[in-house]
């Protein structure tokens, strides 16, 4: 029987973006960049979507350097993939902000195994992009900071979202991490796509991490209720 593990590894292995970048603009795919990141992937998806369990779906925005982008797995970075997980990573031991709300947040919910049962996480554009300052340091890049950048990726995210659907994900909600232009983003896309019937926001993990981290339980409670209207 084929599982929701199989075909998300299956998604996550064909994921290629091949449009045209802005100049200093560069894709991070870390399927086909880094084998620790597959294979770490890999074995979560095994691990977790090992069934066929119905399923809410959750969109960041892109993958970012230090979560995703090193493991494979959205939101979760070396740290939290070793110790929540339970997963062996052999690569850096970065550490995420975003990821470490996540799992907070997860931990309240009821476990690692009871979230991952329920909800699956992933992105608007679900490959990430870095952008190289004149210091020759690469950053993390967002699909809405530049307006060519987002129409060349149009046409892509429509499409891999409607792939991840295919997964066999439900469509009656959509939860979306970002309150601001993400949100704003998805809504006019699916105000023209009709993919899901509503569309719950949530602040982004990062956001609250970074300006909101005393009232940390509070947005946790948030999410718990946002979550909560899930059959």
């Amino acid at each position: 029987m084929t599982t929701f593990a199989d075909k998300i590894i299956e998604y996550n292995n064909q994921l290629e973006y091949t449009g045209p970048l802005p100049d200093g603009i560069s894709i991070m795919n870390p399927y086909k960049q880094n084998e620790v990141a597959l294979a770490a992937s890999t074995e979560f998806y095994h691990k977790y979507y090992n069934d066929n369990h119905p399923r809410h779906l959750i969109l960041g925005i892109n993958p970012g350097r230090f979560g995703s982008g090193t493991t494979g797995v959205s939101f979760t970075d070396p740290k939290r993939l070793i110790s929540r997980c339970g997963i062996a990573f052999p690569g850096p031991i970065t550490h995420e902000p975003s990821s470490e709300f996540i799992y907070d947040m997860i931990e309240a919910f009821g476990g690692v195994a009871a979230f991952y049962h329920r909800f699956y996480i992933h992105s608007v554009f679900p490959l990430g992009f870095t952008i190289r300052g004149a210091n020759g340091r690469e950053t993390n890049y967002n699909y809405y900071d530049n307006k060519e950048l987002q129409n060349a990726a149009y046409p892509f995210i429509i499409e891999n979202i409607r792939k991840q659907i295919d997964i066999g994900f439900e469509t009656d909600i959509c939860f979306c991490f970002g309150t601001g232009r993400n949100e704003a983003f998805l809504r006019k896309l699916n105000d023209e796509q009709k993919i899901f019937k509503r569309i719950i926001a949530l602040e982004h993990p990062r956001y609250i991490m970074q300006y909101k981290s005393k009232t940390k339980r509070e947005y946790i409670d948030k999410y718990l209720e946002a979550f909560s209207q899930c059959k």
